[in-house]
């Protein structure tokens, strides 16, 4: 330090006077500053105040509780099952989510703002001041350390406080039903949903949304379709079975496709599942001079004269093919369904 760099006074907290002629060097300790002085609480001083924190914290575990059962009785109580019309429908609707944003609201916060006020106002409100140590202490340190848990454990006032107590576990065991009751309504076990589509021998290929069937003699080189099957309006679960069975038909000529390609394929047209293997995007960007399939969304590239094979992105698996075929009046039409599940990766799958 030089002659010219200000000297911190003596009355500057947490510092250690340093005189001019002692160079660069630093204090081995700071001065400790100290604590402020501390504040009783009411329930500290006074017993009736304690007394009422206590039916405080025990009404709001109450409240958590009331929530619950009112979460309980909403999700229960209020029908969608039953034939109604679309007015009603909504009424339900909004019925339910009020209640179940009200209960789930009284079930947490009370919960919450119960703990809270607990350890503002009952547990023990002491500073303690410990100078620091090597990580591993003395046995007779970790002794002294569980008893400062047990002793903390006490001053939680469990023991001593049996309405707390038996609130607190009253609103625990009432919080988690919920979650049981809104796992249970996120429907039934997709059991192999996931890998089969409703593709079959014999469906016609449609093209979308037209809805009209294709004929292979229609098409020329180059020509990109966006196909559904046949029946797919039928189907109860439109969306879902459109989301799996969406397919893109090209034609190329027969002599690029590769020996893995011609099986599947017809006279060069080939049909390939719509679905990126990355993240189940809609792969529908066709480059006609490279024979490229472009993702829109991560730019995975799927070469259509390999067998749609991945040459660029993230994906990691192929898009599967569709074989087809004609029908007796030259329309396009499904030898089978995919040999292997379409989209992204799931668990079974791998």
């Amino acid at each position: 330090m030089s002659a010219n760099t200000p000297v911190p006074q003596h009355d500057s907290p947490g510092r250690e006077v340093l005189s001019a002629d002692r160079g660069t060097a630093l204090p081995v300790r700071f001065e400790n500053p100290g604590l402020v002085p501390h504040r009783h609480r009411m329930a500290d001083v006074d017993p009736k105040a304690a007394k009422r924190a206590e039916r405080q914290v025990a009404t709001l575990f109450a409240i958590s509780a009331l929530g619950t059962l009112l979460t309980l009785v909403a999700y229960f109580s209020i029908k969608f099952d039953t034939p109604m019309s679309f007015m009603e429908h909504m009424a339900r609707t909004r019925l339910s989510t009020t209640l179940l944003g009200i209960g789930l609201t009284m079930a947490l916060f009370g919960l919450g703002a119960g703990a809270v006020h607990w350890a503002k106002t009952l547990m023990p409100d002491e500073e303690r001041v410990e100078d620091r140590h090597l990580q591993r202490g003395s046995d007779a340190d970790r002794r002294d350390a569980v008893g400062i848990l047990k002793e903390g454990a006490a001053e939680s006032g469990l023991g001593r406080r049996p309405l707390i107590r038996n609130s607190l576990i009253g609103a625990l065991a009432l919080v988690p039903l919920p979650a049981l009751a809104f796992l249970r309504d996120t429907g039934p076990m997709p059991g192999n949903n996931l890998s089969t589509t409703m593709w079959k021998a014999g469906l016609k290929l449609l093209s979308d949304p037209q809805g009209a069937p294709v004929k292979a003699a229609d098409l020329r080189l180059g020509s990109v379709v966006h196909i559904v099957p046949e029946g797919l309006n039928e189907v109860p679960d439109y969306l879902e079975e459109k989301a799996k069975s969406a397919v893109l038909v090209i034609r190329l000529d027969p002599a690029l496709l590769d020996p893995v390609s011609v099986p599947g394929s017809y006279e060069g047209i080939v049909a390939y599942s719509k679905i990126c293997t990355h993240m189940g995007c809609p792969v529908a960007l066709y480059e006609q001079q490279t024979h490229h399939l472009l993702c829109p969304c991560h730019q995975s590239t799927f070469d259509v004269t390999q067998n749609c094979k991945v040459i660029f992105g993230p994906a990691k698996r192929n898009l599967p093919q569709l074989p087809i075929t004609v029908d007796a009046d030259g329309y396009l039409v499904a030898k089978s369904g995919f040999h292997e599940a379409v989209g992204p990766s799931f668990w079974e799958r791998g």
